[in-house]
């Protein structure tokens, strides 16, 4: 009798939005991403970054292959393979333009123009995908963007000193890399979510190639550990990321996105000891705020309307 009603207990709980589960997936992509980009950030210094690139993804195929095999091989053949390329295309030349205009672009231009992406989805979702993009969703964004640009504070003294040609190459990747995202979440309605992280990571690996093998230096083994390290929090972030977007439209799970720099200032003050500034805290509270309140809003759909 104790067993039934704790049953009818749990039953009697409401369920998570779809919305609110794919905000729960982009939170964890972006935690993984956050290490992920310390651990590159640590090996570029030490390796071309276009050989760290291209490991990174290399060993993520690897990495994903495993639990992709499950079913037979058979069935890691894609069913929209002209969509999978084009995915790693988007993906790949993102890449590309993000590569050359790392080494002319401040950290402050860098954090502020890379997070101009979900802007770009949120567009394309639109206009492309037919998402019904709410005020609350948009608000969300633009409240996360504003964080934002106040932890990032580019327009104080050594920030945005004029626009230069990286610059405008690190704006061009962001519609770049939207067009990846906006291909995956099609793909999520044809495509197992391990299939399509293995594929992307198979066809970015196979683009970088060339110029992996202009700057190729062999790692030392404490490198390959990283490597290796890199392809988990890689390929995983990427599946998280998919799951995302097959539970939710891509246009409502965006403002999560600007939770990494909240991540990066928490592991910045554990690993490194860092004190967040004032400005960083201000900015944190802002995007954990403004993602906290669409969460709150999203939660109110129910699972059958969403």
């Amino acid at each position: 009798m104790k067993h039934r009603s704790s049953l009818s207990a749990a039953s009697a709980r409401p369920a998570l939005s779809p919305t609110v589960r794919g905000m729960l997936w982009m939170a964890a992509t972006g935690l993984l991403f956050t290490l992920l980009n310390a651990t590159m950030k640590k090996l570029s210094h030490e390796l071309d970054p276009w050989l760290v690139g291209f490991l990174r993804y290399l060993l993520g195929t690897l990495v994903i292959l495993a639990p992709a095999l499950r079913f037979g091989v058979r069935e890691l053949r894609p069913k929209a393979p002209q969509m999978q390329l084009l995915r790693g295309l988007f993906h790949a030349g993102g890449m590309l333009l993000w590569f050359a205009a790392l080494p002319t672009v401040a950290i402050a231009e860098l954090t502020a123009i890379g997070f101009s992406v979900p802007i770009f989805i949120c567009l394309g979702a639109v206009l492309f995908l037919n998402e019904r993009m709410t005020g609350a969703r948009w608000a969300a964004v633009l409240a996360g963007f504003s964080g934002v640009l106040l932890v990032v504070n580019p327009f104080d003294a050594g920030g945005f000193s004029g626009v230069s040609m990286g610059m405008l190459l690190m704006l061009a990747s962001g519609p770049v890399f939207a067009g990846s995202f906006l291909v995956a979440k099609v793909l999520t309605r044809l495509e197992r979510s391990d299939v399509m992280v293995l594929w992307q990571h198979l066809l970015v690996s196979l683009l970088l190639l060339p110029f992996a093998v202009a700057w190729w230096a062999m790692p030392s083994p404490g490198q390959w550990a990283l490597l290796v390290v890199c392809g988990f929090l890689g390929a995983g972030g990427h599946y998280c990321m998919v799951r995302a977007f097959r539970v939710a439209d891509i246009s409502a799970v965006q403002s999560v996105r600007f939770l990494e720099l909240v991540w990066a200032a928490i592991l910045g003050f554990i690993i490194f000891g860092t004190t967040p500034a004032g400005w960083t805290l201000a900015g944190g509270v802002v995007i954990l705020a403004s993602t906290l309140w669409l969460a709150r809003r999203e939660s109110r759909v129910s699972p059958s309307s969403a």
